[in-house]
């Protein structure tokens, strides 16, 4: 899930990839009039349509001129909990991994907008265009909690969970990032790590009470540079290493698993990293295994571009990164629990759609030569490999 919160950058933080992230308040709506005294009248093309009421029942974010030191509703209590240690661990790794992007770019600078939500919570987004690096880098963190509607809460379950008759009470924070270079030769990087809670009284109907954590690193290259593809995934399993041994195998074909685009019929990149609905395990273990990962992405990526960044290329080369750019917009549109979850929570569509790239192309039947560069990135996300 690319970024919305939480695939899509921004999207919110969901059970999947919170691309996201960022979600808006939803407040429950009755009806202004009795439909028994309503009298219908025929439909006119002057008639003034009304906005649906998924629509009408999402309260807009507000823009703030600076980010508060937290998010949370009663931060004098909240900095020890869970959702205290999480928020600060992502707006830590949001000022790391900007600082150091800004670095390696040499030029360009993040935009910074900060928001907040009536019915709770906020985000702070941050995008890197037109640098001299990357063509566009997002970084967004949100904290947001209310209600939700039940086709959201099935939206952020990776089951697409079970049919809930009222709004659900939920918690939602995550970080997450897109990063689309310039040269064809340097690699599209995303990750997103996310918490999530839904709550709800005993005697009211709505999601059970449960908690679970989210999140990966993927990488998306348009050429295949067998030693990078290396370092990345080295770096992704001496993170999972330090918790289980068993989580980067799992993790890894879950990656595969989760960014394949039907309808084509392979993978959007070359995998990393993707877990979700975890919560078998200790609560400190998963906050300190998320942070750990976050903290991985900068050691795993830059390195890559620092040798990539400056690589010659040509007009073909720039036209096939365009052409899985394309891949990259269908999988996040179509396929992104994190973004289908920032949608249907009236998430704020700028951070949602971060994560799509500047420029990207549509070819008509386009088939790379047997044999050549582009058909073995081709033939590798579509036969996915086992890089270590």
């Amino acid at each position: 899930m690319s970024t919305s919160l939480i695939s899509t950058p921004f999207s919110l933080p969901t059970k999947t990839h919170l691309q996201s992230q960022q979600s808006q308040a939803i407040s429950t709506l009755k009806p202004a009039i009795s439909l028994s005294n309503f009298t219908p009248k025929p439909l006119s093309l002057s008639s003034r349509k009304l906005p649906p009421l998924s629509a009408m029942a999402i309260e807009k974010e507000t823009p703030e001129n600076e980010a508060p030191p937290t998010f949370l509703k009663d931060p004098s209590t909240s900095s020890d909990s869970v959702r205290g240690r999480f928020e600060k661990m992502i707006r830590d790794a949001q000022d790391k991994v900007c600082e150091a992007i800004e670095a390696a770019d040499g030029g360009g600078k993040f935009k910074e907008d900060v928001w907040s939500r009536p019915g709770g919570g906020g985000g702070i987004s941050r995008v890197l265009q037109d640098g001299v690096v990357w063509e566009k880098a997002g970084v967004n963190v949100s904290v947001v909690y209310g209600v939700m509607p039940p086709d959201a809460y099935r939206a952020a379950k990776a089951d697409g969970g079970s049919h809930k008759p009222g709004p659900i009470p939920f918690f939602a924070a995550g970080i997450s990032s897109v990063m689309h270079p310039k040269n064809p030769f340097a690699p599209t990087v995303h990750f997103n790590y996310r918490y999530f809670e839904t709550d709800a009284p005993k005697d009211v109907p709505g999601a059970p009470r449960q908690w679970w954590f989210g999140g990966g690193t993927d990488l998306t290259p348009a050429y295949i540079f067998e030693e990078d593809v290396k370092h990345f995934h080295q770096v992704q399993k001496d993170a999972c290493d330090k918790f289980d041994p068993s989580f980067y195998p799992r993790f890894k074909k879950w990656c595969d698993d989760y960014f394949y685009i039907k309808h084509r019929g392979e993978r959007r990149g070359l995998g990393g990293i993707f877990f979700d609905d975890l919560n078998d395990y200790d609560q400190e273990m998963l906050l300190s295994f998320a942070t750990e990962c976050a903290n991985s992405v900068i050691p795993a990526y830059l390195p890559i571009i620092e040798k990539r960044k400056d690589t010659p290329f040509t007009d073909k080369n720039k036209e096939w990164q365009q052409l899985r750019r394309g891949r990259y917009v269908e999988f996040n549109l179509v396929y992104d629990r994190g973004t289908t979850f920032g949608l249907k929570t009236g998430g704020r569509i700028e951070s949602i759609l971060v994560s799509l790239p500047l420029t990207a192309r549509w070819e008509y039947d386009h088939k790379p030569e047997e044999g050549s560069e582009e058909w073995k990135l081709l033939d590798a996300c579509i036969n996915p490999k086992e890089w270590l």
